[in-house]
């Protein structure tokens, strides 16, 4: 599955556009954020996404979870969004 990870300084429009394409190809993706601002410029992009493939009969779903990753060697809390058709 591919991990599409966004930043605070993300562009909705942007993250929408490859979440999107992503969902076309492989029907799957996962979006991952650390911190407030990230986590509101994702889930804007969700909300953005699901208008973007809507037309093509694609109905997203949504499932967040929490991740460990690291960053610079040090671990931190993400919040995923696991993205799939129905």
């Amino acid at each position: 599955m591919e991990v599409l990870k966004v930043s605070g300084n993300s562009q909705p429009k942007s993250v929408a556009g490859a979440i999107a394409a992503v969902l076309r190809e492989s029907g799957s993706v996962e979006v991952q954020a650390v911190g407030a601002g990230a986590v509101n410029q994702a889930v804007k992009s969700i909300a953005i996404a699901r208008g973007y493939v809507a037309p093509n009969g694609i109905d997203l779903i949504c499932i967040p979870a929490f991740a460990r990753i690291e960053i610079d060697n040090e671990e931190r809390t993400a919040i995923k969004f696991l993205l799939e058709s129905r």
